[in-house]
Formats: C-alpha cells, structure tokens, sequence
C-alpha cells in the first residue's frame, strides 16, 4: 500500500513538472503563430497591396491598421498574464474576523487541516496542509505552482502561468484580443484560401502559398476554440465565480460572491471605463477595490455561512 502511494506521489510530481515544462513550448507555439500570421498578413499580401492603388490601397491600409493595433493589445494582454503574479498568501496574513458575528471562512475539503484553538471564532477558518499556512477566501492550492493562489481559476499552460486575482482580467483580454485578431486574419485570408481549391492562378511562391494556407487554417482553428472558452469564462465574470468554484457549487443555486451583473463585472475589469479594455487597473480602484489584491471579498449578508 505504501509503495502504491508513494508511486503515485512521484506520478503527480513528473505530471506537474511536465506542465511546467511545456510552458515554454507553448510560449514558442503561441510567439509562432503570431509569425506565421504576419507574415502571410503584412509581408505576403497585404503589404505589397498598399502601393496598387485604389479601392485594393484603401482594404489594404485598414486590414493593416488593424491587425497591427489587435496584434499590440494581444500581446500586452498576453505577457501581463504571463509576468503578473496572480497573487499569493501573505507569510503574515490573517482572516478578517466579524467580532459581532464571530464570522470566518470554515475548513472545508480534504486539502484543509482542523486548526488546534481554544478561539471559537477560528473553528471555520480554512488551512492548507500543503503549504501549512491559513488559506484566504477563494483561495485554491495549485500543485503545479506548488503554492496557493489567491481566487484561482485554473493553472494555464499557455502562459506558464496559475490565471488568479491579479492576472484574470489580463487572461479576458487575451482571450479577447486573440478571438479579434484571429478572426480578423481568418476573413482578410479567407479568398486566397477559397482560392487554392479554384482553377485560377495564384501569384507568389509555392512556400509563400503554404505559409497563406497554414495562417488561415491555425487562426480559423484558434478563433473557433477562443470564442467557446471566452464565452465560458464571460458566463463566470457574470456570476463572480470562478473555473474551480463552479465547480464546486454546481449543486448550489445561490452563491454568497454574486452581487449582480454590473458589480461582477467591476470585481474583475475595475470601475474606470477608460481601463476596462487594457491590461491595468487605475490606482483609484487598486486602493478603494480590494477585491482586485484578492485577499478580501464583498458578499451577500444572509449567505455569508455558505462554504467553498
């Protein structure tokens, strides 16, 4: 029994360390992508386009203008995911306690450890065993971080990185960016793929030709798959929960974090609209919000008992 257990510790440890690995790569893939879709964009057809003159210099020049400006906000969105921090336990931190109420967040789940204290305020407060420190609300233990992270969504591949508090908006960017830029690159290559299967002549090279028709079918296939996993985490945003807390309250038709769509929404994106479709936040709502540090949480009065 023990060495089963112990083989499948050393299972999980590899599984995770891969992840971390394969980070990188997808780095590279996602850098890549971006290559090959300039490359068949600007420098294949729609570069040379702007000196033919006419309605051809007019698309060419608005194609251009908006690729290039999706491209920036993509990859700003993108490497804020990537280097933000998306927010850990403080080594001092301690629950907030209502003293009229005696109100703190119980230990739930198998991850959590009973607290040894004569305090009956702290009966319900959540432990991890892991990192052995006490847990904030919405705060999950991710095993590829190897430490927990504050209002975790789900560790990402993609950006080598656990999407949480203080990168989730940047992560909805990138997303959105990524379905706009690709959608955009998908229509503009959309006649020279129609193309390739006609009987007409195609001007360029043959590898020119091939990087055309790999562009539009990588970024047909990535706005496909974007579009369903924005449309995902749109419905979370609107719930204020998260991937894991859906999960866990799926047999739950309340949920003590919901405040209304409007309030969701700015729990995520902040309340300046002028900070909304850009990956940072206005020190205004840093201060006043802290919901966006990802340590305290405004909730619904008669829900405050409910676990997660």
């Amino acid at each position: 029994m023990y060495r089963s257990g112990a083989v499948m510790a050393w299972n999980v440890f590899r599984f995770c360390t891969a992840l971390r690995g394969l980070g990188s790569v997808m780095i590279l893939l996602v850098l890549g992508v971006v290559g090959v879709s300039y490359y068949a964009v600007v420098l294949s057809i729609y570069g040379p386009a702007l000196t033919s003159g006419g309605l051809d210099s007019f698309i060419a020049l608005v194609v251009l203008v908006l690729f290039h400006t999706l491209l920036v906000m993509l990859l700003w969105s993108y490497f804020s995911v990537v280097l933000t921090d998306p927010g850990g336990v403080p080594p001092n931190y301690r629950p907030i306690v209502d003293e009229e109420r005696g109100d703190v967040d119980r230990l739930t789940g198998s991850e959590f450890s009973s607290l040894t204290t004569s305090e009956p305020t702290h009966a319900r407060i959540r432990y991890c065993r892991k990192c052995n420190h006490i847990k904030p609300p919405r705060c999950h233990h991710c095993s590829v971080c190897g430490r927990c992270v504050l209002k975790m969504d789900h560790h990402c591949v993609w950006v080598v990185n656990c999407v949480g508090a203080q990168n989730y908006k940047y992560f909805l960017l990138f997303l959105f960016y990524t379905l706009l830029e690709t959608s955009l690159v998908t229509l503009s290559l959309l006649p020279y793929f129609v193309a390739f299967f006609s009987d007409g002549e195609i001007a360029g090279s043959p590898s020119t030709l091939a990087t055309t028709f790999l562009a539009f079918v990588l970024n047909l296939a990535f706005a496909l798959s974007v579009f369903g996993f924005l449309i995902m985490h749109a419905s979370l945003v609107s719930g204020n929960t998260t991937t894991i807390e859906a999960y866990e309250k799926k047999t739950s038709p309340k949920w003590r974090y919901d405040l209304g769509r409007k309030r969701n929404f700015e729990q995520v994106f902040g309340t300046s609209e002028r900070y909304w479709f850009i990956p940072a936040y206005s020190d205004e709502d840093l201060r006043r919000m802290p919901a966006l540090q990802g340590l305290e949480y405004p909730s619904k009065p008669d829900l405050d008992s409910q676990e997660f």
